[in-house]
């Protein structure tokens, strides 16, 4: 029997094997790359002249398989976000191939900003067009396929992961009360595309990811201020500060919430406002991305900002749980530009303290910027969290798309390193842009900008 089942096995992968190399023979492999390194470079698209589109996954390859211009010569126009191909003698950016079935050919692009794109880290057919061609067939799906703006936090060990409002397959309506997994603290091999990125996702009986804070009340639950603090007995606790969302995306209640081990999710703590004609603004709350800060005098507090500090309380549960002990902050409103006179305004960003820089760092969302209304990225350093934050760099752009909510990611890297990893959430949103790029729109894509190449 059991020699009876290897063999039947071995028979099976032969034919799969098979079958996706006879399915590769009828496409043409189009590798795209970073011409400075070499490295693949996803999200980036290439259109023919009849508008069909076809966008480079996590390992920057196309499978191009139209049959109506195998053998013809075709021209692709080139977009990527940051990443390009000079212009002709007309202005057109792209490239003339022929495409034959077998073969393959490589598009080199230029990056026009610091910033490297390394992958998309959430939602399906993160290897899709390479898994038509045979490769990265042991990747596989992890049942999204996009979701909202993430929060993570170091919490037993492990980083635990929160993303908002999710697009499920099986209907238009999917999680909307957060959802969430865990990693190791150093999930990344490789700071090197292609990325491969798994998490542990909390799921249900059916292995469906599932809500994990689905507080009382109509609406979606939105979480903010994520973070983990001792109690008086030592125990760590996970937290945030929730948020009740009526249409079209109104806040009619905010609370704090507390994790339990026991459920695998949040359970609400305190109710701190809810809207009524008496109390239509909302009071200053934990929110925003969460760092731990120690004073000269040595007491250890924790600042929420989005991006900039703009409350802070003693790192404490009790202290986090009574508002009393919370003290709010003015955030600088502008960052001046480096070597310029100009000064950009961040709309949401999150800020580290860097060991390779001997600074505090920051990356933001530009509001209001050229390219896209919420699309350009941009970093700067200040010697304390509370600035004053200078020398606004520019890293990374998205031409007419949104890019909002940037995570820096300090915990992937080991201490002292030159890489700074940092996310945001891709998305058509508030931008230009009204038709969505396949795959990759409404998910978090990871860059990575290398602090040594900052003057």
């Amino acid at each position: 029997m059991r020699t009876f089942f290897i063999d039947t096995v071995s028979i099976l992968s032969v034919v799969v094997l098979t079958s996706l190399s006879g399915v590769a023979a009828d496409l043409y492999r189009i590798n795209i790359v970073d011409d400075s390194n070499g490295w693949p470079v996803p999200l980036v698209e290439l259109r023919t002249l009849h508008n069909v589109r076809f966008i480079s996954d996590n390992a920057g390859i196309i499978a191009f398989d139209l049959p109506e211009l195998m053998e013809t010569e075709t021209w692709f126009t080139v977009e990527g976000h940051g990443y390009s191909v000079p212009e002709d003698g007309f202005g057109y950016r792209g490239v003339r191939l022929t495409p034959r079935r077998g073969e393959s050919t490589t598009i080199k692009v230029d990056r026009q900003l610091p910033a490297k794109r390394l992958g998309r880290i959430t939602g399906a057919g993160l290897f899709g067009e390479s898994q038509k061609l045979g490769l990265e067939t042991e990747w596989k799906e992890q049942g999204i396929l996009g979701c909202d703006s993430v929060q993570n936090v170091i919490y037993n060990g492990r980083l635990y992961w929160n993303w908002g409002d999710t697009t499920l397959a099986n209907y238009p309506l999917g999680r909307f009360h957060m959802i969430g997994a865990t990693t190791e603290l150093q999930p990344l091999k490789s700071f090197k595309p292609p990325v491969h990125l798994r998490y542990d996702y909390f799921v249900d009986q059916s292995r469906v990811v599932r809500d994990l804070a689905k507080m009382p009340g109509d609406g979606p639950t939105w979480l903010n201020g994520y973070c983990s603090l001792p109690d008086q007995t030592g125990k760590s606790r996970l937290v945030a500060t929730y948020s009740k969302i009526k249409q079209p995306l109104t806040i009619y209640e905010i609370g704090l919430c507390t994790w339990t081990d026991e459920r695998s999710a949040f359970e609400k703590s305190a109710v701190l406002w809810n809207l009524t004609d008496d109390h239509s603004k909302p009071p200053d709350t934990p929110h925003g991305h969460t760092v731990l800060w120690t004073d000269d005098a040595g007491e250890s507090w924790v600042l929420f900002g989005d991006p900039f500090p703009t409350m802070k309380c003693p790192a404490t549960y009790e202290s986090w749980a009574d508002s009393k002990t919370w003290s709010k902050i003015n955030a600088q409103k502008q960052v001046p530009v480096r070597g310029g006179a100009a000064s950009i305004e961040p709309h949401r960003g999150s800020i580290a303290w860097n060991d390779f820089r001997k600074k505090w760092v920051t990356v933001f969302t530009q509001a209001f910027g050229d390219s896209s209304y919420l699309g350009e990225i941009w970093y700067a350093e200040a010697d304390t969290p509370f600035g004053p934050w200078k020398d606004a760099t520019k890293v990374v752009t998205h031409d007419k798309y949104t890019f909002y909510n940037p995570k820096l990611h300090p915990e992937f890297t080991p201490t002292g390193s030159s890489v700074l990893l940092f996310e945001a959430t891709f998305t058509n949103m508030f931008s230009a842009t009204k038709v969505a790029t396949p795959r990759h729109d409404y998910n978090q894509v990871l860059y990575r900008l290398d602090l040594d190449s900052i003057e």
